[in-house]
């Protein structure tokens, strides 16, 4: 692989001073169940519901998300990091045993979906378009779980940073 471009560069440090919500994306169907840890996933509308999850084309989850077209983004409440970790692989947890924790729940929507995420948005991927190394995945909205109170996982200048709830003044 060759080094970085100066822009390249600048640009992955300027992206690192940009706070990001951390969100497992879950799948689960006829391609097999898959997970992965990513930060790039937003709002496109409310009318229809619509996400947009980016993913890189390199990730072997790809793939089995892609083939299964169905997907969920748990977002992360504040003691996820455990989980964020595993599903990027820093945790050296293997793909087969990431979804044991009793946190999933495996049965009830057709994918899996943890239980005391922050929020949960399960729908269909309705379109896709790839650019540089990764697909850009439109997903239908189809059902959402939210919890309120356990705070938020962001990621901060290559960290992980646990958000906190506090009253309004």
């Amino acid at each position: 692989m060759s080094e970085p471009t100066r822009t390249q560069s600048d640009f992955r440090a300027a992206m690192a001073n940009l706070s990001a919500a951390v969100n497992v994306v879950t799948t689960d169907g006829p391609c097999g169940r898959a997970g992965m840890t990513v930060s790039a996933a937003c709002s496109v509308t409310d009318s229809p519901p619509t996400l947009l999850v980016c993913v890189n084309r390199s990730s072997r989850s790809h793939a089995v998300l892609v083939g299964n077209g169905r997907l969920c983004v748990n977002v992360l409440a504040g003691e996820h990091e455990d989980l964020a970790r595993h599903f990027a692989g820093a945790a050296k947890v293997p793909p087969a045993e990431r979804f044991t924790d009793a946190r999933w729940d495996l049965t009830g929507y057709g994918v899996p979906v943890l239980r005391g995420a922050a929020a949960a948005v399960l729908g269909r991927i309705r379109g896709r378009r790839e650019l540089g190394s990764h697909s850009v995945l439109f997903v239908d909205v189809e059902q959402v779980r939210t919890q309120d109170g356990g705070g938020a996982l962001v990621y901060f200048q290559r960290r992980f940073h646990s958000l906190g709830t506090r009253p309004a003044a």
